[in-house]
This record gives structure tokens, C-alpha cells and sequence, in this order.
């Protein structure tokens, strides 16, 4: 069962990379004030969804190359940030402001 229940890769494909990245920002953001309220239920309900939608995106056939590679590593900083020390040095407004030009990208173009 995933944790977008109903999403498939096929739909996840329809949308752009800057709307794909805009949807994963706005879960990580849910996961990054669920922990600071220190809501354990909420903060990993946010990161699943978050790391199940960065895993459809890093499926998508369309980002292969330096694209899939950026996505990665965003992916791995945002685990970092999350649940691991933090050795990339990150911050909640540092991954906000990342994903936050996604979203806006998205909302521009639509």
C-alpha cells in the first residue's frame, strides 16, 4: 500500500519535474514542522509520503542523467536534514527555499 493511495508512476509521469519537486517540498515541509512540534505520528506519515514521491520522481524515465542525480542527492540531504546528523549543515529554510522554487515554477506555468 503506498501512502498516496490511488497515485501511480504512469499519473506521477503526467506532471512536470517542477510540479513533481513542488509536491515533494510541500511533504517535506509537512515532516519538517511535524518534528519540530515533535508530533512523532505526523513527522513520519510526511517523510513516507515524501520519500515515496521522490522515489516515483527518481523512477521517471525523463530525468535520467544529471537531473536523476540532482534528484538523489536532494533526497539524500533531505534525509540527512530529517533523520539523520545533518552532516550537509541544512536547515529547515534551506530545503524550503529548494523546494519552494519548484513549487512556484509549477504555479507560474500552469
Amino acid at each position: 500500500m503506498t501512502a498516496h493511495a490511488g497515485l501511480t508512476l504512469e499519473a506521477w509521469t503526467e506532471l512536470s519535474l517542477a510540479e513533481q519537486l513542488g509536491n515533494v517540498g510541500s511533504e517535506v515541509g509537512r515532516a519538517i514542522a511535524a518534528k519540530a512540534q515533535r508530533r512523532e505520528a505526523r513527522f513520519e506519515g510526511a517523510l513516507e509520503r515524501a520519500l515515496e514521491l521522490f522515489d516515483l520522481t527518481l523512477a521517471d524515465d525523463r530525468w535520467a542523467g544529471p537531473r536523476r542525480r540532482e534528484i538523489a542527492r536532494s533526497r539524500e540531504v533531505t534525509c540527512d536534514f530529517l533523520v539523520g546528523d545533518n552532516e550537509y549543515g541544512s536547515t529547515a529554510e534551506s530545503l524550503d527555499a529548494y523546494f519552494r522554487f519548484f513549487a512556484l515554477t509549477a504555479r507560474s506555468n500552469a
